[in-house]
């Protein structure tokens, strides 16, 4: 090894020699590029995974009894162990002899075995089960919660979803493919450069979709429930506030890939498999609250002498759909044939939709 005189010491370069014999020039900037890139490449995929565990692990604690074989928590949860095993495998292969300063630098990879080989392929296969996962989990909360909408309208939102999901699942599987033989015949990767950044926004453009549909009729729904008088925070703002975030994280994470480091894309996907089950457990446990409070009133009405209603007006009163209890909302001179009481069915309709999702994902 042969180090030349610079008048930087901090420039140097050294040289290696490959396996013919030929000599290979590198800096020590490159050098510590290359260290500091896996550095940040490892702490990334290990702040996932915890991130993952720590998520799975409260959902299957906090999940009542008769929810955990629904479908959407079923799949949220396969999303989640799918992440876990594929950022395992991605920490193996940074702290592996992918990364030998020499193979790297000389382009030598004769001591890689057959097991290194199959690290990546494997960490490809379960990244694209989990955005099966997660397209899936996708498509059923926008099902649900477009039920209520006019036949051709929910159609075309549908038959859109499923599109936007299955591009974004096809680009995925040609990428692994792609990349998988790559990576086999030992073949440089800037080539795919396209393909990849092709997935990675068929990906984003699929979250934004859904999540923007998501998002608009839970807005709907939420001003026609204001209308009504029901504007106190429930189940119902939480799955909006985690929707816009679902909405805008993973497209800010999706962005910076191309100025910060390119393995921010796998964030992508992680926040959404871990922001859908978070938002479920939070409104969930909203709704246990509220059914809690409401039945402690209970208690203390039920106390009143009989006499109170007798020298107290009773106004008419109907079902709020959404409650979990069903608590009373009152309407004062309502008249059941008038214009605004059948604005306020066709609402009250709507709204229930509504309800019955939060039901579904509580």
């Amino acid at each position: 090894m042969a180090a030349n005189s610079t008048s930087d010491p901090f420039e140097q370069s050294f040289t290696l020699l490959d396996p013919s014999n030929g000599p290979v020039n590198v800096s020590l900037t490159d050098l510590n590029d290359f260290n500091l890139y896996n550095v940040e490449v490892t702490i990334n995929y290990g702040a996932q995974i915890g991130a993952s565990i720590a998520i799975l692990l409260v959902l299957l604690l906090l999940t009542k009894p008769d929810k955990r074989l629904s479908a959407i928590l079923v799949v949220n949860t396969f999303s989640l162990i799918f992440n876990i095993i594929r950022n395992v495998l991605q920490c193996i292969r940074f702290t592996g002899p992918w990364v030998n300063v020499y193979a790297f630098f000389a382009a030598d990879f004769s001591h890689i075995h057959t097991k290194d080989y199959a690290i990546p392929v494997t960490s490809a296969v379960f990244t694209l089960l989990m955005q099966i996962c997660v397209e899936l989990s996708l498509y059923m909360q926008v099902r649900v919660v477009c039920v209520t909408l006019r036949e051709l309208y929910r159609q075309v939102i549908l038959a859109i979803s499923g599109v936007v999901a299955l591009m974004a699942i096809g680009f995925r599987f040609a990428y692994m493919v792609e990349n998988s033989k790559a990576i086999v015949a030992l073949v440089p990767t800037s080539s795919l450069y396209w393909l990849g950044s092709a997935t990675n926004i068929t990906t984003s453009i699929s979250i934004v979709w859904f999540c923007a549909v998501f998002v608009t009729k839970l807005g709907f729904a939420l001003y026609q429930r204001r209308k009504l008088g029901l504007g106190q925070f429930g189940p119902m703002q939480i799955l909006f506030i985690m929707g816009c975030q679902t909405l805008i994280i993973p497209a800010v994470l999706s962005i910076l890939q191309y100025w910060v480091n390119p393995a921010m894309s796998s964030n992508v996907l992680t926040a959404v498999a871990i922001f859908l089950p978070l938002s479920s457990l939070w409104a969930s446990a909203s709704v246990d609250n509220r059914t809690s409070a409401s039945k402690e009133s209970r208690k203390v009405f039920a106390n009143y002498p009989s006499g109170f209603s007798e020298h107290t007006a009773s106004p008419k009163t109907i079902s709020d759909p959404l409650s979990p209890t069903h608590t009373a909302t009152t309407l004062h001179g309502s008249n059941p044939s008038s214009p605004s009481q059948q604005q306020y069915d066709r609402e009250k309709q709507d709204s229930a939709g509504m309800g019955s999702f939060i039901t579904i994902k509580g």
